[in-house]
């Protein structure tokens, strides 16, 4: 693509997230670990790498130095290449003192940092979505139509389409109304027919909106005009995109595939275990657009006399009787006999314990980082370096949908049990 050298992507690393809290209690949206051994930045990162779209800026304002530090360690470029992929957190200056107030303002506020890269084209992406893209495609579609602006949309049925915000397009797909998160009747009013798109009648009439993913491509000098007409509007969705409607070119870019929103706990234990899936409906086995993320030479897992189905298993992990169904076991992850793991995220360790530390461990009569002896994990998020000790049922005994441990060593959330990162669990707990 002859413009691509000037293509340069933002990836907005989203807010305190507190939607995901707690396994953003400790660190930003980006860096939450996904699928045993990536993180959710990975896969944007990973979808313009094989775009071929490599200055990339990914903004953040919280808890950003896990995001630093695997960032750091995973995108190093060659010296003979342009490529990048860099932080830019929120900071304070004479002329933004505040922080990122929204999607729109954050980009307003990191303008002077991109003036140096003679961008011409500006690919905003989110950093809490699981799809795999070929942003050329996205790119393709803005070049050809002379656009301003494109929005990648996907087709959502009606129960969807409500928590998002919805657009309507000319025949020729140019984009003439958007509405967020509309309902009732203003919902009716905004239904297409998305068979102009390419699809089916069938899969039309299933799925008859045009939801906004988020995502957008910016002729960078109209992004400049639209972010300094109104100063006041901070959010690309809600303010921007309907200015940009009115006076600019805006066309929809169609996606139909495998995209999710996982900013919300549920919403990411669910994507997670589909991957566990035999036909999961996103696969990290494809070798032509692989999702990448830090090497760290780890050796193979090892397995003793376990009972393991339709469960991935990351890589140093030591297993010795274990029960697991549908499940992530994630890196370095020390599961003792009689362990039974079910519809579980158990995300690992960050480093290994020694026998010298695992001995001592024992003398204070502390668990070991890992799982101990015949507990029972069923629909539960563990999250790094978890300490849980011999006899624990983490079941959600009760079956409440929401609660606060008081010393913070697990919450519920949506039914779903979460160990907060570094916490530990003593023998013989139930939950």
């Amino acid at each position: 693509m002859s413009q691509n050298d000037n293509v340069v992507a933002v990836i907005l690393g989203g807010g305190a997230g507190s939607r995901l809290f707690p396994l953003t209690r400790d660190r930003s949206k980006p860096a939450v670990p996904l699928g045993g051994k990536y993180r959710l930045i990975d896969v944007p990162v990973s979808n313009c790498i094989n775009s071929d779209v490599t200055q990339i800026f990914v903004l953040t304002q919280y808890n950003s130095a896990s995001l630093n530090r695997h960032i750091s360690r995973t995108y190093r470029f060659s010296s003979f290449s342009s490529g990048f992929v860099e932080i830019l957190a929120a900071e304070q200056t004479k002329d933004s003192p505040d922080w990122f107030q929204g999607t729109a303002d954050a980009v307003r506020q990191i303008l002077p940092h991109l003036r140096s890269w003679n961008v011409k084209t500006l690919l905003i992406l989110s950093g809490d979505h699981l799809y795999r893209m070929d942003y050329r495609k996205f790119l393709e579609r803005h070049y050809s139509t002379n656009a301003d602006v494109t929005i990648s949309v996907i087709p959502a049925n009606r129960h969807d389409a409500e928590g998002f915000g919805l657009l309507k397009t000319d025949e020729k797909g140019a984009i003439v109304e958007f509405k967020e998160k509309p309902k009732d009747e203003a919902l009716d009013a905004m239904r297409v027919d998305t068979t102009s798109f390419g699809l089916t009648p069938e899969e039309s009439e299933r799925r008859p909106f045009l939801a906004s993913m988020g995502i957008y491509v910016f002729d960078y000098a109209k992004l400049i005009e639209l972010l300094k007409a109104d100063e006041s509007a901070v959010d690309f969705g809600g303010e921007i995109i309907p200015a940009a409607i009115k006076n600019y070119n805006v066309q929809a870019h169609l996606f139909n595939d495998y995209w999710e929103d996982i900013g919300t706990i549920r919403a990411f234990f669910q994507a997670n275990l589909d991957l566990a899936s035999p036909l999961p409906k996103f696969n990290f086995f494809d070798a032509e657009s692989p999702i990448y993320t830090r090497s760290r030479y780890l050796p193979p897992s090892k397995l003793h006399g376990c009972d393991i189905d339709n469960s991935m298993v990351s890589e140093g992990c030591i297993m010795n009787g274990v029960y697991a169904r549908n499940s992530i076991i994630g890196l370095r992850s020390r599961l003792d006999v009689g362990v039974r793991i079910e519809d579980s995220i158990i995300m690992g360790s960050d480093f290994f314990e020694s026998i010298e530390e695992i001995r001592s461990n024992l003398i204070k009569g502390q668990p070991h980082i890992g799982i101990g002896e015949n507990t029972v994990v069923r629909r539960a998020i563990i999250d790094k370096n978890v300490r849980i000790g011999k006899n624990v049922k983490l079941v959600n005994i009760h079956g409440v949908d929401r609660k606060d441990d008081e010393e913070g060593c697990y919450y519920i959330r949506e039914g779903i049990i979460i160990v907060p990162k570094n916490a530990t669990i003593r023998d013989g707990t139930e939950v």
